[in-house]
């Protein structure tokens, strides 16, 4: 499907991402990596890791789901205003097959950009011997938060 074309609000847009994205701990956590970083869709990796696991040895849903989030807020955030952050405020995600892999590829594309609030879709992919499975797709709101000096972007 084509996407549409987005032009960013702050032609620094990757640099501010990038720098953004090294200051989550829970990225770094995960052991997640941003791959790409274009003006309405951001891509993150991450390798298996028995820690991230649930009791069947699949990557856990909730690892899943955050790496996802944060593959949308990146993707939004990247077409927000300079003076803006950007927070999640309601996500919903479909598992479609378990996260079995050896490295999974969250995929952020921004829908509909706004002023106050963007809407974006996710797609989780796990990679197991050199083939790529849709695992899980999310459906995920953003909101540009401006002026809280406790939310900085």
């Amino acid at each position: 499907m084509n996407r549409a074309t987005f032009e960013p609000r702050n032609p620094d847009f990757e640099a501010r991402v990038r720098a953004s994205f090294a200051r989550q701990a829970a990225m770094r956590t995960l052991g997640a990596t941003l791959a790409v970083v274009q003006p309405g869709r951001v891509e993150i990796t991450l390798p298996w890791a028995e820690p991230l696991t649930q009791q069947h040895g699949f990557l856990h849903a909730g690892m899943v789901a955050t790496a996802l989030d944060s593959a949308c807020g990146y993707a939004g955030f990247s077409l927000m205003a300079l003076e803006a952050a950007v927070l999640t405020i309601e996500f919903k995600i479909n598992l479609l097959a378990p996260a079995q892999g050896q490295h999974f590829r969250m995929v952020g594309t921004v829908i509909k950009p706004g002023r106050t609030v963007t809407v974006c879709e996710g797609q989780a992919w796990a990679i197991d011997g050199g083939q790529e499975k849709l695992v899980a797709t999310m459906g995920c709101t953003l909101m540009a938060v401006v002026g809280r000096d406790n939310i900085q972007g």
